[in-house]
């Protein structure tokens, strides 16, 4: 039993970072799947706040990780997404329910710690170029999924500006799909085990929300 437990110390020592990952997959994983139960309760696509404000620390969270894994992919996927997740807790209105100072600091932290780990931890660009080189087809692969991932929300941002309502509409989940095959396809090429986990899961949600509006047969217009 001791060396059993001092394997595992060993293995969690090693792979720390990972254990980061999954902390931020767990929580991107509990917002889909609040936004699923919330969903199978009115029988249609509904976007809880509960669901952005766990996309907001959750997002905070693998920020982290993809700076500690030097993987621009994760790094830059998320900060766009982070204040997308801002905007639509303003359009939820649950924003300024928030300590005031916290939404300063929820605001800036996240900028402050990409830039710092950019600038300070030596030469970073050059480790990320020798760490994953941008000419390999599949880091192609994984940036254009990413980047869809991404424009999702700027999607599902436009969507809810035009109705001053926050939505997450059809558009978002048939990219959200498309988008997570190919980042598991890069995943699976980094042999990254939380980007396959979460992604593997993901697809799960979005073939389902895909579902309610099939069957519906019609847009979908949520409350806030």
């Amino acid at each position: 039993m001791w060396a059993y437990l001092a394997h595992l110390l060993e293995f969690l020592r090693q792979n720390w970072i990972y254990l980061v990952g999954f902390g931020g997959q767990l929580l991107f994983g509990v917002r889909i799947t609040v936004q699923w139960l919330y969903s199978e309760r009115a029988g249609r696509p509904v976007s809880p706040a509960l669901y952005w404000q766990v996309s907001l620390a959750a997002s905070f969270i693998v920020l982290v990780y993809g700076t500690l894994r030097r993987d621009p992919i994760i790094i830059l996927g998320q900060i766009l997404s982070y204040y997308i997740y801002v905007r639509n807790l303003q359009l939820k209105q649950r924003w300024t329910s928030i300590y005031k100072p916290a939404r300063y600091a929820l605001l800036i932290l996240p900028l402050v710690f990409v830039l710092s780990a950019i600038y300070s931890v030596g030469n970073l660009v050059d480790d990320l170029y020798d760490n994953i080189h941008p000419t390999a087809p599949l880091f192609i692969v994984g940036a254009v999924g990413q980047l869809m991932l991404n424009l999702r929300f700027l999607y599902q941002w436009y969507y809810s500006e035009q109705r001053k309502v926050s939505i997450l509409p059809l558009g978002f989940w048939a990219i959200s799909l498309s988008a997570s095959v190919l980042v598991l396809i890069y995943g699976l090429y980094r042999r990254d085990p939380v980007l396959i986990v979460s992604q593997g899961l993901g697809m799960v949600a979005y073939v389902r929300n895909i579902y309610f509006y099939w069957r519906m047969g019609l847009p979908v217009q949520q409350e806030k």
